[in-house]
């Protein structure tokens, strides 16, 4: 329980901030060039489905509607 009730005093707040901002900090540039580039292929891939998705239900819809 000490852990839990030391999180949650404000002192040690801005300490756990300052370290995940430290953390950030010593990531290498390859490093974050990786994981934008990682991060922009799932997004193109969701976009992708969401697409495929999208189509398919349009034309389900088309194939009910009277043209």
């Amino acid at each position: 329980e000490a852990p839990s009730s030391g999180d949650g005093a404000e002192p040690g707040a801005p300490r756990e901030r300052r370290r995940r901002r430290g953390r950030a900090r010593a990531r290498t540039e390859a490093l974050l060039h990786t994981l934008k580039r990682s991060r922009r292929v799932k997004a193109n891939d969701r976009e992708r489905n969401r697409m495929h998705h999208l189509n398919a239900a349009l034309d389900e819809l088309r194939s009910v509607l009277p043209t």
